[in-house]
């Protein structure tokens, strides 16, 4: 078994790979290119895939994972195409990446290190590069023991005790050691910038309207982004290529703006230590006011990245939710107000409809998800705009922000110009009336813009235009952008 500075050394580039993996009765590739995935990952990783072997099993094999005398094949299909590395589709245990080296005579390298490797080389800021190595680090820890077992133990006539322990169990617990300290050391850094950033992000949907771009990774979101807003995004046809998020202005028009985030893509079984260590970058998504949930229907593993998606949105909500009762029944011990925390509507966008040849494809979606919007993410002829499904998206996204229109009566100050001046700006007047210090309105206007204004002057008094019960108006937080 290599030690452990070997197995630092993951990278395939410019390696001849042979791909491999056992398919289980309840696995989640796609049939039509079951390896498409981690083909593509390894190319992203710079490997060059020379081959491919899988087997169909009910279960794993304890040892080898696939069957030992599928091994044996792999064995000599890498011994035909002269090849150097091996990657197999899922996550390993030490033994068994230390088994199958011995058979095959090559590198191991299970999905969860490929991924890894990746995003250490595409972590441009600080904070990606802390969270990848943190990342790494807890990948690593549990698999140290296996990293020394080719070093010989000295056992004496006692069952363990001083002068007992050999080279290998010393510097197992040195690397334990000098391990939880880096560890510590980078969840103090992380937590430090991840708080900032937390109370920026709040400050952030308490003063804008807030949109997050999510989807699986090369679905056409940094696309997006940089053909609606002034952009800075890195787009690229490959497998992550944004790991950060970026926020910009999205202008809707009519003097009416929202912020735009763009986020780390999703992938299959991803490292759930990637998951860990990048949650407060994708916690950002479930904050935002309204998700965008681009799906590439131009790729035949759609419905397998759309259910990835969403499956892991479903489990960020659900800890916000569960964070939420605990911080509920908190307040609740001290006599607090409760926090409110209601999960954003998600607008699915089937992107990159120009590659799409079979106009079947498309209704099929548009049934599987009847509010979904046929777009193409490329820049449109306009600046801000996107080739298709432009007028759209802004229609969806303009009707979220405003709310439901309600015609209504509305009384305050007229010492209140401000508030007057976003009446008359994002609501239809029909008519005024001045008593005193007053004025009356008849209005019709957007619920969320009338909880907007309401928020900044307490004095505002509602009135049902048709003597129905007025509507409660609420956001989830108060926002006031211009």
């Amino acid at each position: 078994m290599p030690a452990p500075q070997e197995r630092q050394n993951i990278s395939v580039r410019a390696e001849r790979t042979v791909l491999a993996a056992v398919r289980l009765p309840d696995s989640t590739v796609d049939p039509r290119d079951p390896f498409g995935e981690l083909r593509e990952l390894a190319k992203q990783a710079g490997g060059v895939v020379v081959g491919e072997l899988e087997q169909n099993l009910d279960r794993p094999v304890p040892g080898t994972y696939m069957g030992r005398g599928k091994v044996e094949e792999l064995k000599s299909l890498c011994d035909t195409l002269d090849a150097t590395t091996v990657i197999f589709d899922h996550d390993l245990s030490p033994k068994q990446i230390a088994t199958i080296e011995k058979t095959v005579e090559r590198k191991i390298l299970d999905r969860s290190e490929l991924i890894l490797d990746i995003f250490a080389g595409r972590a441009t800021t600080h904070e990606a590069r802390l969270q990848v190595e943190l990342a790494q680090l807890e990948y690593t820890y549990p698999r140290l023991r296996a990293m020394w077992d080719h070093l010989e133990r000295i056992v004496g006539g006692s069952p363990g005790g001083v002068g007992t322990r050999g080279p290998g169990e010393q510097q197992l617990e040195i690397d334990r050691r000098l391990v939880q300290r880096r560890k510590k050391q980078l969840m103090g850094e992380l937590q430090g910038i991840q708080a900032r950033k937390r109370r920026a992000v709040q400050q952030r949907n308490a003063e804008h309207f807030t949109v997050g771009l999510v989807g699986y990774t090369n679905a056409g979101k940094s696309t997006l982004f940089n053909a609606l807003t002034a952009g800075g995004a890195y787009a690229d046809d490959r497998l992550f290529a944004t790991l950060t998020t970026r926020t910009r202005e999205w202008d809707l028009g009519s003097g009416v703006g929202v912020l735009l985030s763009d986020t780390v893509g999703f992938v299959r079984d991803l490292p759930h230590h990637l998951v860990a260590s990048f949650r407060a970058t994708l916690e950002e998504a479930t904050h935002a006011d309204v998700l965008l949930l681009i799906v590439d229907v131009s790729d035949p593993a759609a419905e397998m990245h759309y259910r990835t998606v969403c499956d892991t949105l479903d489990e960020l909500v659900g800890e916000m939710q569960r964070l939420e009762a605990k911080a509920a029944a908190e307040a609740e011990r001290h006599g607090g107000n409760p926090p409110v925390y209601t999960p954003p509507r998600r607008v699915v966008l089937l992107n990159k409809t120009d590659l799409v040849d079979d106009p079947t494809v498309l209704t099929i979606w548009q049934n599987r998800v009847p509010d979904a919007i046929a777009i193409s993410a490329l820049p449109g002829s306009e600046p801000g705009t996107i080739a298709v499904g432009h007028e759209a998206l802004l229609s969806v996204i303009s009707r979220e922000v405003n709310g439901e229109s309600r015609e209504l009566r509305l009384t305050l100050p007229i010492a209140s110009a401000k508030s007057v001046h976003k009446i008359e700006q994002w609501g239809e007047v029909h008519e005024r009336e001045y008593e005193g210090d007053r004025v009356t309105m008849r209005v019709t206007i957007g619920t969320n813009r009338l909880a907007q204004i309401r928020a900044g002057t307490p004095e505002l008094e509602i009135e049902s235009a048709d003597g129905d019960p007025v509507p409660a108006f609420h956001r989830r937080e108060p926002w006031a952008s211009e």
